[in-house]
């Protein structure tokens, strides 16, 4: 995992007046960023497109993060990788109260840590080149059998094969 993002943003101007507007778009560096199955190519970099307006006792920020993935199809293992948009909405006060709201850092917003879990949040769990991909070419990974009928057993399960869930008949 790379470094938290970092983006600061100097709100003084937009805070004087409740209802100020401005608008933000800033490239991030996110590359490194992942989840098990996807992640940001090293030397990726998140767009950010969004308004910050003021509040009286605030900032919200509305808006979209576009960004790079890539990681493997979960059906045929194939690289795959596209460009993702999500949006973000965040509130930054000068008291938070509750776990749903962000600190103002005096006249600044720090966009670095809401870009980063906009991006974790958005990559693809379990991603797919295409939604009618057929999964492994079978010439690449032919599955063989001594039995065509009955596929070899994987001995980690050989104890579930001693398993009996009918009763035995009592021997009075």
């Amino acid at each position: 995992m790379t470094a938290e993002p970092r983006l600061r943003v100097g709100v003084a101007e937009l805070r004087r007046r409740p209802g100020n507007r401005v608008h933000l778009e800033r490239d991030v560096a996110v590359g490194g960023l992942a989840v098990t199955t996807a992640a940001v190519p090293d030397g990726g970099v998140a767009h950010l497109d969004a308004v910050l307006e003021s509040l009286s006792d605030g900032i919200t920020l509305s808006g979209e993060v576009s960004f790079p993935w890539e990681g493997p199809c979960r059906r045929c293992l194939e690289p795959t990788g596209g460009e993702l948009s999500v949006p973000v909405r965040e509130v930054f006060k000068d008291v938070p109260e509750g776990g749903d709201l962000l600190a103002l850092d005096g006249d600044a917003v720090e966009l670095g840590p809401v870009v980063r879990d906009a991006v974790v949040l958005a990559l693809p769990l379990a991603p797919l080149c295409s939604e009618d991909c057929p999964g492994p070419d079978p010439e690449h990974f032919p599955v063989t059998s001594a039995d065509p009928e009955r596929a070899p057993a994987d001995p980690r399960w050989a104890a579930l094969a001693e398993l009996r869930f009918d009763p035995e008949p009592d021997d009075r």
